[in-house]
């Protein structure tokens, strides 16, 4: 289900935003920030699209005054080991953006859209999002959006050859969205 605010709409992936997924995903300071080599290619983001992307609550965040994909956003469900024995619904957010357009609230506000989508059309009880030390733009995105840290796990990346990183897990209760919506929230 598409969402849309005056600037964003979140709409399903199709192959012909190859070219603007790579123009974003080649770039050095995005894809290790989230945990993905860069793209090599136009067909390698297109095979992106293929395997990962155009699945149910994947979205890409594009940009209605440039009409153009500059990022994307999605759900997968989650069992956190923070609550082991909840029965609520978990699910965690991931989110990457092309760096020309960091610091204009962007992510901020795609955030916000996705967190609604969850809340009120999948019913979700919590949303977790995490981000590796380093990647700060995350945290101030997370914070920004009413997400509180919960805890701290180390983990071993494959894909960077095994490379140690510390990942920091915020999340965000579907009674806390509400309670803050409209008095805390961009």
């Amino acid at each position: 289900m598409p969402q849309i605010s005056d600037r964003l709409l979140l709409r399903s992936w199709s192959l012909e935003d190859a070219d603007d997924l790579f123009e974003y995903a080649s770039k050095e300071e995005v894809g290790p920030n989230a945990g993905w080599m860069p793209h090599k290619s136009v067909d390698e983001s297109k095979q992106i699209i293929q395997m990962f992307l155009m699945k149910k609550e994947s979205f890409a965040i594009y940009l209605l005054g440039e009409n153009k994909v500059i990022g994307s956003i999605g759900l997968h469900q989650h069992k956190s080991n923070y609550n082991k024995n909840s029965l609520m619904k978990e699910m965690e957010i991931g989110f990457a953006l092309h760096p020309s357009y960091w610091g204009r609230g962007i992510a901020p506000e795609a955030v916000q859209l996705i967190l609604e989508h969850a809340f009120l059309n999948l019913d979700a009880d919590i949303i977790w999002c995490g981000h590796f030390d380093f990647n700060e733009r995350s945290k101030r995105v997370q914070e920004k959006c009413g997400f509180s840290f919960k805890f701290t796990k180390q983990e071993k990346l494959k894909v960077f050859g095994g490379m140690d990183v510390t990942s920091l897990y915020y999340a965000i209760t579907k009674e806390e969205y509400i309670n803050k919506k409209g008095t805390e929230f961009v």
